[in-house]
């Protein structure tokens, strides 16, 4: 069974009028929008269309207090109805990821003795155009759409793709836990496609991105266990002053990777004492662990004299 989260049906939103001394207004409300759409209520709760959405909107602004309605998506945060438009401005994102307008970037991660250890799989966007979306853009919208979860999937699956090519070396590969709802049916296709393709399973490495920002320790618990149920192995991503994983890791399986956050790789870490002393602390860390540290973004090379 496909995961409902990573499908892409059409939206579906909530509206919430919180006067209750509104009813007339709402009961107006929903009638009208009843003969257009097809829409649900629950109490003061309407669940409607992305096209009922946009007349809702501008009723709302033009007639009621715009204060008092708000929408959300999912299990988003409820917000102002105005904010709505946010929505609609990005709709752009559903035809990124139905016509599957993402490709890999190789990006090579290298031994101390200068070899090509493995490949970390990064996902660039296409637009219409032909010009590349920076990856910041494409996720801000697809989490303002919901969308982050079938957006996930489909920089997954192209990574298991992409790594076909690759040859007796390792492929890192992204994922963001709180885009997975359940290990067993949201990650089931990234698995089967993995073994359809023949790719050994000491191959590729799930990469937690925005580890720092992890809250549900047992939802990520139950998604690494599921990754080595199936004999995978994982990395940590961003690791760095404040991570608050030296907590978190002791309810972890160890992983078998963990990077330090670029911004205490670049901007002059070979002078800076305090760049130095976190990145020792994660070899420390890593070492205690039995983890393999990795530095994210080193592009230059230091010569050390005596």
């Amino acid at each position: 069974m496909r995961c409902h989260n990573c499908a892409m049906g059409e939206l579906e939103i909530e509206v919430k009028f919180t006067n209750n001394d509104q009813q007339t207004w709402i009961e107006q409300v929903y009638h009208y929008l009843t003969f257009h759409y097809q829409v649900k209520r629950i109490e003061n709760i309407l669940v409607v269309s992305e096209d009922a959405l946009r007349d809702l909107h501008d009723f709302c602004k033009d007639h009621m207090d715009v204060n008092e309605v708000f929408f959300r998506i999912g299990s988003q945060t409820w917000k102002p109805i105005l904010e709505s438009v946010e929505i609609m401005n990005a709709h752009w994102i559903d035809d990124v990821i139905k016509n599957k307008q993402v490709i890999s970037y190789y990006q090579p991660i290298i031994s101390s003795d200068k070899q090509v250890y493995a490949y970390e799989l990064l996902a660039r966007f296409i637009g219409k155009n032909g010009q590349l979306i920076f990856p910041n853009e494409i996720f801000s919208a697809a989490r303002t759409r919901g969308r982050l979860y079938a957006l996930d999937r489909l920089c997954r699956m192209t990574a298991v793709k992409h790594a076909v090519r690759l040859q007796n070396v390792k492929a890192f590969i992204n994922f963001i836990p709180t885009s997975i709802y359940s290990p067993e049916h949201c990650l089931k296709s990234t698995i089967m496609l993995a073994q359809q393709l023949n790719l050994k399973q000491e191959m590729l490495v799930f990469e937690v991105v925005e580890t720092d920002k992890v809250d549900d320790v047992e939802h990520l618990k139950t998604i690494l266990n599921y990754y080595k149920s199936k004999g995978f192995s994982y990395a940590l991503d961003d690791v760095g002053e404040g991570f608050n994983t030296e907590s978190l890791l002791k309810e972890l399986t160890p992983p078998r990777y963990m990077k330090l956050d670029m911004k205490y790789v670049r901007g002059g870490v070979s002078k800076s004492d305090e760049k130095q002393q976190i990145a020792s602390r994660l070899l420390e860390v890593a070492n205690d662990l039995g983890s393999i540290p990795l530095a994210e973004g080193v592009e230059t090379k230091m010569i050390l004299s005596g």
